[in-house]
Parts: structure tokens; sequence; C-alpha cells
């Protein structure tokens, strides 16, 4: 059942909480879903933990009265949430633009998240974003350096955001059946619902803006400077990618492995695209509840 709770920065933050143990897990949505594509994983993951699946704001039944910017608008939001509800040590999941949000947060905000896990995540060093500002030809490609020039875009820009502005569904399938549900597609009952969420959120060019210029690494990109806030990343971090993830590029994987160093550890998940939630949960759910488990320290159990 969805909750609301009031920030201090006048926005409402929706989310959804399974009771269980003493451990608490905290899962960041990505870009086009919401607390409600984690209903899977809430069934399923092990009753210790004690479960809280929030709504970025923008999305599913928060609210969204600041337009935000970069993706620390979404981690400050975090933040304000975790003192709202009195949680102040979690670990933490985050899934494509979710891991963005969730790396953002552990960067500006120690102590509180104890591990980390970037599922299919955005790179340290952003998700480039591509346009052909507006000129149709597509030897004008070259990555977009402002918000002005995203909202010019009509190959992804315009075309998604007119899915959502007719309220078009099944447009919407047609994407994720070409990117996302490659492999494996929900029953038609959840995907239903999960079509229906992704027509709630309300600031599509404002996320792709966030991730073009998105960059905790030391190195800069064509449009942002590196914060080197990844030194700031030091617990322990477990990075999932799908070796069939058409979203999440191995360069994009790359990068985050090599910004994170020692203190992350990368599983390659078999036979899985951008939602192992979907492809194979069994194989996902294992992943998680060993690392968590034990603490991080997967590499050595596998050898």
């Amino acid at each position: 059942m969805l909750q609301t709770v009031q920030l201090r920065n006048g926005e409402t933050m929706a989310y959804r909480k399974r009771d269980g143990g003493n451990q608490t897990l905290l899962c960041i949505h990505g870009n086009m879903t919401s607390s409600k594509h984690w209903d899977v994983l809430l069934e399923a993951l092990d009753p210790n933990y004690t479960i809280y699946a929030i709504d970025l704001r923008g999305f599913g039944g928060s609210s969204y009265h600041q337009p935000i910017r970069a993706i620390q608008d979404f981690s400050d939001d975090v933040k304000l949430f975790v003192d709202a509800i009195d949680l102040d040590h979690f670990d933490m999941i985050g899934w494509s633009t979710g891991g963005a949000v969730c790396m953002q947060f552990v960067a500006n905000y120690p102590g509180y998240c104890q591990r980390l896990i970037l599922l299919a995540s955005a790179s340290t060093r952003g998700y480039p974003f591509y346009s052909d500002f507006g000129t149709g030809n597509p030897a004008a490609f070259k990555r977009a350096a402002t918000y002005q020039e995203v909202l010019m875009d009509t190959s992804k820009t315009k075309t998604v955001q007119g899915f959502y502005d007719t309220k078009n569904s099944q447009g919407l399938k047609s994407i994720w059946d070409t990117i996302i549900y490659t492999h494996r597609q929900p029953d038609p009952e959840h995907y239903d619902a999960y079509v229906a969420d992704m027509l709630t959120q309300r600031n599509l060019a404002e996320v792709y803006h966030a991730l073009n210029t998105f960059n905790l690494s030391a190195v800069d990109n064509e449009v942002a400077k590196g914060t080197n806030e990844v030194q700031q990343l030091n617990i322990p971090i477990l990075v999932l990618r799908g070796d069939r993830d058409l979203v999440i590029t191995e360069q994009m994987n790359e990068e985050t492995m090599c910004d994170l160093a020692k203190h992350a550890q990368f599983v390659r998940l078999k036979n899985c695209g951008h939602s192992p939630l979907i492809d194979d949960l069994q194989q996902l759910l294992f992943e998680i509840e060993t690392f968590l488990q034990f603490g991080g320290k997967i590499n050595a159990l596998k050898q």
C-alpha cells in the first residue's frame, strides 16, 4: 500500500513499506518507473529485511512542486525522507537512474548507507544524452550540453514525451519491448499496472538532463566536470549488470568499476537485460541476499 510523508522542502514523498526484520533496505527506482516496479522484490526478498521503496519527486504518488535539475535534487529528497521516518542505518539498492541517486546520496551523506547495490546503474560519469537538435540529420548528433538542447531532440525526448502527453500505453510498451523487456515480459496484469504507473511521471526531460550532467568521477566529460566525489563512496558496493542490457553499456559499467576501484565488486547476471527483476528474479535475489548477508564478501565466497 502506498503511504506518504511530508518533506521539509515542501514536497510530499510516496513510498511502499514491507515489514520484516531488523535489517533495512531502501530501494530507489529508475527513470520511467516508480516504487511499483519493485513489487516482485518486495514480495520475494528474505523476510529478515524491512524494505522501503520510494517514489522519487515527480514519479508515482510523490509531488513535483519544484522541478529537479540535478541528480542531487533527488538524493537530497532521499535524505529528507529518511530523516522524516527516522532511518539512520540501512542498505540501499538503486536501479538505473536510481543507482546515480544512491551514489550521490552516499557521497553527500556518509554514515547512513552501510552497503550499496547498483543494479543496471547509470555510470559514475553519467548517462550521455545525444541529440540531433531538431535537425533530423543523423550527422548533427552530438552530446547535449543544456536542458534546452535536451528538449530539442525529436528522436527521444519528444517521441517519448508524446506518449506521456497522449497517455499512449501501447507506445510506452513498444519502447520497453524494444530495449527493456527483450528477453521476458511481466505477466499481462503486472505489465498493464507498470505502464499505468509510468504515465504518472512528470519530469522526463529533466531526468534526461540530470543524468547527462551527472559526474562523480575524477574525469571531465564532454558536458560536466568531474567532482571526484567517488572518493566518498568507501562502503562495500555490489555492481550488477545483465549480459543482455541494452541501456547500460559495457563501457558505462567499466567506467563505474574503474572509478569505484577497490570498494566495488561486479557480478554479471546471466541472460538478463535492463530489468533482472523480470528476467531472472531468483538469480537477482541470490546475489542481493548473499551480498547483504556476508557484508560484501562475494568474491571470497565464489573462489
